[in-house]
């Protein structure tokens, strides 16, 4: 891994990058093609707002070459809040050099400093094999759950 990869909390300068790399992960995941100003708008108001979700990214010499979001769930099963993992992505360049080890290690790093949280979850595309790989090498492992939704868009 690059040693100047460096993480820090995403801030609204970031909007326009995490954006971009959002529809590239739709893109790239589930071939879907988002609507930019839609998800400027949510990247903006998340953002804005870290009681519904932080951003991270991960950048070498001032240029974001990665990311990743969490959002919380209440578990009353757990008495504690769960983070969920998402929009996940590193820049085709820097993949495969530990850059999101190292965000992923950073997020966990500070679940675990949270005495109400109680682990860290995330979804991946059925299809999506890589993805799925490195999750499993960082100690993820599949929940036994389906996600079924109903949007309302």
């Amino acid at each position: 891994m690059p040693e100047t990869v460096t993480i820090r909390q995403g801030r609204r300068e970031d909007a326009l990058i995490i954006t971009k790399y959002n529809r590239a992960m739709a893109n790239e995941t589930e071939s879907k093609c988002l609507h930019t100003q839609t998800v400027l708008k949510g990247v903006q108001a998340g953002l804005a707002r870290p009681e519904i979700c932080r951003y991270f990214v991960a950048e070498i010499e001032g240029q974001v070459i990665g990311q990743a979001m969490i959002t919380y769930e209440w578990s009353d099963w757990r008495n504690g809040t769960l983070w969920w993992l998402q929009s996940v992505y590193v820049h085709p360049d820097y993949r495969k050099q530990g850059v999101f080890r190292k965000l992923y290690q950073h997020i966990e790093s500070l679940a675990r400093k949270e005495p109400d949280v109680r682990g860290i979850r995330l979804y991946v595309e059925e299809r999506n094999r890589n993805g799925q790989s490195v999750y499993s090498k960082l100690g993820l492992t599949p929940a036994g759950y389906h996600v079924y939704e109903r949007e309302f868009l």
